[in-house]
């Protein structure tokens, strides 16, 4: 079975990247926009988000939430450790992730659109989350020590990449032994067709660049993580036509997979 998902021959890397970056600037500057995915706090909360803890993220951060589920249940995060989240966007899970480190915590967001950091990184001094910090990177590439974290967290962005195992293979490498691996991303129940998979808009609708099931899982244990569980979401869904399409005709879903690092 392939295990690098790599990008469709028809299919030109920056272009796809410069797409992915427009689509992500949009939300960040204009949530109230189309788009082929819902966001904001009715979303968040539908997905399973606790509301006495959204009651204390800023605002503008949950506007800017495009997650597909939820998955804090799973990465059960202590007071004090260290979480590293992996597009963190407009900040809504890192600020989440903060409250549950509590002060004496870290939490690190890594993103590299440019428009999402300036919201985050203004909304983290705005509202007083001094533990948490934000980075423009790729996350096929962590700007961060080997071994060092307690948990790396996401919500629907490994699927944008055009190399999921070097994602997985970075989270591996920065967790320390015992540490976990929890997120929630789009996969599909078949491998999809060109006309999917060469289409950018879809891709970075988080359509385009999802695998099966089966292919992922076997990404993050070839990465050396131990997959633990892995749930669906039922609640989310997609918006557009042709989003809906996609998803009814090829098995597109939501997961949240937990995976530990031995």
């Amino acid at each position: 079975m392939k295990t690098i998902q790599e990008l469709p021959a028809q299919v030109d890397a920056e272009a796809l990247e410069a797409k992915v970056k427009k689509m992500y600037r949009d939300v960040a500057l204009n949530p109230e926009g189309d788009f082929h995915f819902e966001m904001g706090r009715q979303l968040a909360e539908r997905l399973g988000y606790p509301t006495r803890m959204l009651d204390r993220i800023p605002e503008p951060a949950m506007d800017s939430f495009a997650g597909v589920g939820f998955y804090f249940h799973l990465a059960d995060i202590d007071p004090g450790e260290f979480v590293v989240d992996l597009g963190s966007g407009a900040g809504m899970d890192a600020f989440y992730a903060a409250l549950a480190t509590g002060p004496y915590g870290k939490v690190l967001g890594i993103d590299m659109t440019e428009e999402q950091l300036e919201k985050s990184i203004l909304l983290a001094l705005k509202n007083g989350f001094h533990h948490v910090n934000f980075t423009r990177a790729y996350i096929e590439e962590l700007p961060i020590k080997t071994g060092v974290v307690d948990a790396v967290i996401s919500n629907g962005v490994i699927n944008l990449s055009a190399n999921k195992t070097k994602v997985f293979q970075e989270a591996a490498r920065i967790l320390k032994p015992g540490g976990r691996l929890a997120f929630s991303d789009i996969v599909s129940g078949v491998e999809l067709p060109q006309s999917i998979t060469c289409n950018s808009t879809l891709w970075a609708a988080c359509i385009g660049g999802a695998v099966t099931g089966s292919t992922y899982l076997q990404m993050i244990e070839e990465a050396g993580l131990k997959v633990i569980m892995m749930e669906d979401n039922p609640a989310y869904e997609f918006l557009s036509n042709s989003a809906q399409g996609a998803t009814s005709k090829y098995g597109i879903k939501s997961v949240s997979i937990l995976a530990i690092k031995p």
